[in-house]
């Protein structure tokens, strides 16, 4: 007691209980505050992924102005004036084409195909896009999204068949089976051949991600037995559908093409009509 302490002794028990409520969260990171470098990196790319999208759609809404306004500027301005009343009566310009716009292409049937898979895909792709704002595909539910798509993509077969065969009906054609069958098999069958040619590598890796057989088996079962068949319905009610009347006739003698330059040729066209949606998907798809 001289020293100034005094002894005693203590006992502890450890015990475990059950927790009810969630446990507390440990103190945030610097960076993960508000305001902090993580944050502001996202908002940043979120900014400027939005910036980047809306310069795209202004410069093309821009560019396709530009070129209607000079032309429809030029050709207005020339049937408007009161000079040369002669020239009035013959056509130039855009008007030169008014008779050869409904002529029958030289592939009407691969024509017809093309427009019926587009009309079915993009059929797909509003249900789909709809269902899921409605909150029917939950982004929790992994490959949820995927499959809902693959069974849209079957079921609309019948707005294939119909905008194929009434396309088809329209530039006179009569072998109404074999665009209806390449309207089915032609685009559907080139992706599941390189899908399939795909998948047969990754089996050879022995990676996870190759797609089973049997799923393979079900997809070509569900092509066949229900795509198939729809888009054969919908190409008998479209060329049982009544036809309307072209706004203007067709020459019989289709008018000569003049050489263009080298910048208006497919290649050139195709080439930079499609750097700019390039572009714009790239970018969006690169923050997200």
């Amino acid at each position: 007691m001289s020293s100034g302490r005094v002894a005693g002794t203590c006992t502890c028990t450890w015990g475990t209980t059950r927790s009810t409520g969630p446990l507390p969260r440990p103190p945030a990171a610097p960076e993960e505050e508000e305001g902090g470098g993580g944050c502001c990196h996202t908002l940043a790319a979120t900014r400027f992924s939005i910036i980047n999208s809306l310069a795209i759609v202004l410069l093309l809404t821009g560019i396709v102005a530009m070129i209607m306004m000079r032309t429809l500027r030029r050709d207005v301005s020339r049937y408007n004036s009161p000079e040369d009343k002669d020239d009035l009566a013959e056509e130039s310009g855009w008007k030169l084409v008014h008779a050869d716009v409904f002529r029958p292409p030289q592939q009407p049937i691969l024509l017809s195909a093309s427009l019926g898979t587009g009309m079915q895909l993009l059929a797909m792709a509003v249900v789909s896009i709809g269902c899921a704002m409605l909150g029917f595909l939950s982004p929790a539910n992994r490959g949820g999204l995927l499959t809902a798509t693959l069974l849209t993509f079957m079921l609309m077969g019948v707005p294939a068949g119909y905008c194929a065969s009434h396309t088809y009906k329209a530039l006179k054609g009569t072998e109404w089976k074999l665009v209806t069958v390449l309207t089915a098999t032609l685009y559907p069958g080139a992706i599941a051949a390189t899908l399939f040619v795909l998948n047969f590598f990754i089996w050879g890796q022995q990676s996870s991600g190759a797609i089973p057989f049997g799923t393979m088996v079900v997809l070509l079962l569900m092509w066949f037995g229900v795509s198939v068949p729809l888009v054969f319905a919908g190409a008998f009610f479209g060329f049982k559908a009544k036809l309307k009347d072209p706004p203007c006739r067709t020459n019989e003698i289709p008018r000569q093409v003049p050489e263009q330059a080298w910048y208006m040729v497919g290649a050139f066209n195709v080439l930079m009509g499609g750097i700019l949606p390039f572009g714009a998907i790239f970018i969006e798809l690169f923050f997200i």
